[in-house]
């Protein structure tokens, strides 16, 4: 009796836990959706001029019109498109009336990378951003061959001379390019996956508990009979 009541405490525990993380990863999953939404809504705002003092908290996904020329000299960094393949991001400098900044034209692929490109005077619609594509793994640009592996917005903004606001452009700035918008496919969200995985655990224990305890009754109603 005493070893049944343990592995039914142990059960009921174990269960309780599972179900409480699954019951966790529901709501996290709810709390992440309204978060993407929120920036889904912000990023297809209507775009507005660029504000004179910009914050990378204040301002991201912030969508702007900005007119000026886009300034000879590019940065190539090295992307993966789905169903396109390898290629690179164009990053160059871009001046307004009142100051300079960074603009993400878009796509190339390899074959493009020495290809000429319109520069000079237009108008570009675009998002605000300051992606987060650093860590202990990233190499050190190749700047002999002009072959960058994250978009490091400071480090971008030293090399081209602009100031560290990236943006990353939603119209066409050359029929050569395509570009690659601000959007949420990026923005991980597993919790669905996380939710069912400790509901599914919660029932495999709930199985092997209630075996367990059917393994330990057997033998002694069988003796009582």
């Amino acid at each position: 009796m005493r070893r049944i009541l343990f592995l039914l405490i142990f059960g009921v525990a174990g269960l309780a836990i599972l179900v409480s993380l699954g019951v966790w990863q529901v709501q996290r999953l709810a709390w992440k959706q309204g978060v993407l939404a929120e920036i889904e809504s912000r990023i297809s705002a209507e775009p507005v001029g660029l504000p004179d003092t910009i914050s990378a908290d204040a301002e991201k996904y912030l969508p702007v019109t900005i007119t000026g020329d886009m300034e000879p000299g590019e940065i190539h960094v090295l992307v993966s498109v789905k169903q396109v393949g390898a290629g690179y991001r164009i990053i160059q400098s871009f001046s307004t009336a009142e100051r300079t900044i960074l603009v993400d034209r878009g796509f190339i692929p390899t074959t493009a990378k020495d290809a000429e490109r319109r520069n000079g005077p237009m108008t570009i619609i675009g998002n605000l951003h300051w992606p987060d594509e650093i860590d202990s793994y990233t190499p050190e640009p190749d700047i002999d061959d002009n072959i960058w592996f994250a978009r490091d917005v400071p480090n971008l903004a030293a090399a081209l001379g602009a100031e560290p606001v990236l943006l990353i452009a939603r119209s066409e700035t050359d029929p050569g390019i395509t570009p690659l918008p601000v959007d949420t496919a990026g923005i991980p969200n597993d919790h669905l996956q996380y939710a069912i995985t400790w509901f599914g655990l919660a029932l495999v224990w709930a199985a092997m508990t209630g075996y367990f305890l059917w393994r330990n009754r057997a033998p002694s109603e069988s003796d009582a009979t």
